[in-house]
């Protein structure tokens, strides 16, 4: 039973930057794609960071230069690093995963076709 467990939200004034991590189990589950998905009220969820099982990583057009996405493998943690925060990357982050590759193609937030398996509970972030 794959768990996803979210942490480090919090609120933050606009140009300021916070970190999330998730932590994966069981260490075991391997060959997929992570990612990082947020909701704000009112709003579809949306696709904000990729990381595949190759290391490759992918972001929507609204964070990239901002957002950093990365993995330790060692501690089994994915991670989102968010700078420069603006009022509308508020939302609730989601940390996300699912196979590598569908029909042969990669799955990344790039290519919109994420297949998500498993879901955190969510981090609150906002940002003012």
């Amino acid at each position: 039973h794959v768990q996803l467990v979210e942490s480090g939200g919090g609120s933050v004034q606009a140009g300021g930057s916070l970190k999330l991590s998730c932590v994966v189990s069981p260490t075991s589950y391997s060959s997929r794609t992570m990612a990082w998905s947020r909701q704000a009220p009112g709003k579809e969820r949306e696709g904000v960071a990729s990381i595949s099982d190759d290391g490759i990583t992918h972001y929507a057009d609204s964070v990239k230069d901002r957002f950093t996405v990365s993995e330790d493998n060692a501690k089994n943690t994915l991670y989102l690093q968010m700078n420069d925060l603006k009022p509308e990357d508020s939302a609730m982050y989601y940390c996300a995963a699912g196979p590598a590759r569908v029909g042969g193609h990669p799955c990344t937030v790039a290519a919109n076709n994420l297949k998500i398996d498993h879901w955190g509970q969510g981090t609150q972030v906002t940002v003012s």
